[in-house]
């Protein structure tokens, strides 16, 4: 079962996204919240596996609470919704940590979909903002990063299916390898190279000219 706290504004919103969520059996809102600030306290109370956060709310907007989460729980899986199709939220979601980035006119399967590729370790972004952001990563520093050498030609392989979207089960049926043994890889990684978590690596998967 994956525990959603979801934070909308807009209760009709919240409602509707509620609906569509539960719609599969193995996904349950476990907690709602109208504003990060509520968000962020919610999130100690209850067990949550996905946090479903819009971007535009007030008293706290969902990139400082999604600032605030991963500051606190490192490993807080928040998949970013928005009606706006701006990629300068994008961008700075990616660098918070957020696992994805989501339009609200995605239909329910879209919705359940990426809950569940964010849950499973996948990064998700949706396709029309995808072919902006791809090109800001390349812009903002004309010169590619430089693959670094100390990496292993097995985590350089993982490396670059991170940087796809693929999540953990998905890299180990792509590289016969067991699941244990990719998060162990993405472990050392992320220590070699200095970055906070899975996002980051993607990034630097894609700045580093694997992905195509």
């Amino acid at each position: 079962m994956i525990h959603i706290l979801l934070v909308e504004d807009q209760l009709l919103v919240r409602q509707g996204l509620k609906l569509m969520i539960e719609q599969d059996e193995q996904m349950t809102v476990v907690a709602e919240a109208g504003n990060g600030k509520e968000a962020v306290e919610l999130y100690e109370k209850h067990i949550v596996d996905v946090v479903l956060m819009d971007i535009r709310m007030p008293e706290m907007n969902g990139l400082e609470a999604t600032k605030l989460l991963k500051k606190q729980y490192p490993n807080a899986i928040i998949l970013i919704l928005t009606t706006f199709e701006d990629d300068e939220y994008v961008m700075e979601a990616l660098k918070l940590g957020a696992a994805g980035f989501l339009l609200k006119t995605a239909d329910a399967r879209k919705l359940r979909e990426s809950i569940q590729t964010a849950y499973e370790g996948g990064i998700m972004i949706d396709a029309t903002v995808a072919a902006k952001v791809v090109p800001k990563l390349f812009s903002k520093n004309k010169m590619q990063v430089q693959l670094d050498p100390s990496l292993t030609s097995r985590e350089i392989s993982i490396l670059k299916l991170v940087g796809e979207g693929k999540n953990n089960q998905e890299i180990a049926d792509a590289l016969f390898l067991s699941i244990g043994t990719v998060k162990n890889n993405i472990t050392h990684m992320l220590q070699k190279l200095y970055l906070r978590d899975r996002t980051q690596l993607a990034i630097y998967a894609i700045k580093s000219g694997l992905c195509e």
